[in-house]
């Protein structure tokens, strides 16, 4: 009796000594996606993303194990703030990596203010002002923003395509301002023209663009195009289906996989369509296809290649495991250490150089693109160039750069 009683006092006491010393050998890391609403598909592919940065890694980071718990949204920054809320105050964890739509990372770039000792990386959300008009200390955007993802293609529209004048449809919400914003300030600079009534707005998960499309007025060269997932495809199919023939240019989840993996005669509708954006399905690069191999094989199910959603929540995961080994894992002092080797990291991604400016936002290369028809019929971005380590001011200096007033409807006016 003695001898048992000896032996659970001891395992007791082992039990004691090591239950929180093995918690502390676990990191929990949230991630963030909208796995609801218009644009679930992109969320998937974006989970894909961080998958495969951990998998790289061996879900471990700093000799720490990295346990991760997911989020769901619906794109809307209500819906984002409840999820982030969760993972930081039930669940605990002490880096998140997200969210995926820009007005998302408006509120969780404010929220992160309030939760000072957590570290907040974003997912994909490439609103302007998440970073560049009052930034959050702990948020990092090692993805570039919506502005970034249009270098070139406005130059492309009016030097190469020769448009003088087209109109918009976008999404009313920050994202598709900020990619507005992009294309349109050096293709109005050359002397190209977007009319405010030639600008469309319309909430995310429209269904029926009919009223759009008779309003589109006949004197314009292109279509400007800034929507996503559902929306993209229902106002293409839409589009064809009403005899447009108008020429595109697609902002850049407009022809992002999420749209070109899509079924039907709409694929075809976009072949031709010119674009930018972080990513190109076609890049020759050793590491690009490193990375498109990786995916494939891991993820079978997934898209003909992965999308910028995948690559961006790659990105920015593979830098928290890469800070956390810089670092041996300690998140003691809130973060403090973590935080200050994430602001100095610099790394080699699958579409190059990353690096962050001094409010911790991405600067990075760019591809101008084009859509064209792959091997077995499938639809692919092809480079037409690689614009090199573009910043978020443009190559402006940034007080400079913020007279042009913050991104909206009708900025810039381009009359």
């Amino acid at each position: 009796m003695i001898g048992i009683r000896t032996t659970i006092l001891a395992t007791a006491a082992v039990v004691a000594l090591t239950g929180p010393a093995l918690a502390q050998e676990t990191i929990k890391m949230g991630a963030l996606a909208t796995l609801e609403g218009a644009f679930t598909v992109l969320g998937e592919d974006g989970m894909r993303g961080v998958r495969l940065a951990l998998e790289e890694f061996n879900s471990t980071a700093g000799g720490k194990k990295i346990e991760l718990i997911t989020g769901s949204s619906d794109a809307s920054p209500d819906s984002a703030i409840r999820a982030t809320r969760k993972l930081v105050e039930q669940d605990g964890v002490q880096v998140l990596i997200g969210p995926l739509s820009g007005s998302e990372g408006l509120a969780v770039k404010d929220y992160a203010k309030t939760q000072p000792n957590v570290t907040f990386l974003n997912g994909t959300s490439a609103a302007q002002d998440t970073t560049l008009r009052a930034p959050a200390e702990n948020f990092f955007r090692f993805s570039t923003d919506g502005a970034q993802w249009m270098a070139g293609l406005g130059e492309y529209a009016y030097n190469v395509k020769k448009y003088r004048k087209v109109a918009v449809l976008a999404e009313d919400y920050s994202f598709p301002y900020t990619q507005v914003f992009g294309f349109l300030e050096p293709f109005c600079r050359l002397g190209g023209k977007a009319p405010a009534d030639a600008r469309f707005w319309v909430p995310i998960g429209n269904k029926d663009y009919s009223s759009v499309i008779a309003a589109l007025p006949d004197d314009v060269d292109a279509i400007y195009v800034a929507l996503g997932g559902a929306d993209a495809v229902n106002f293409l199919t839409q589009y064809e289906q009403a005899g447009g023939s108008l020429p595109l240019i697609g902002g850049s989840i407009t022809v992002d996989q999420t749209v070109l993996g899509s079924k039907g005669r709409t694929r075809k509708f976009v072949v031709g369509t010119p674009s930018a954006g972080p990513i190109s399905d076609t890049w020759d690069d050793p590491r690009w296809k490193a990375f498109v191999a990786a995916y494939k094989k891991r993820f079978p199910d997934g898209f003909p290649s992965p999308s910028l959603f995948a690559h961006g929540y790659y990105v920015n995961t593979k830098a928290a495991l890469l800070a956390l080994n810089e670092v041996g894992g300690d998140l003691s002092d809130g973060g403090k250490k973590y935080r200050a080797a994430l602001s100095k990291l610099s790394f080699d991604t699958p579409t190059g150089k990353v690096s962050l400016d001094a409010r911790r936002q991405a600067v990075a290369d760019m591809f101008l693109t084009e859509v064209v028809e792959g091997p077995g019929g499938n639809l692919l971005n092809k480079v037409v160039e690689v614009i090199p380590q573009v910043s978020q001011t443009l190559g402006v200096p940034y007080e400079k750069f913020l007279e042009y007033g913050q991104v909206s409807r009708s900025n810039p006016k381009c009359e």
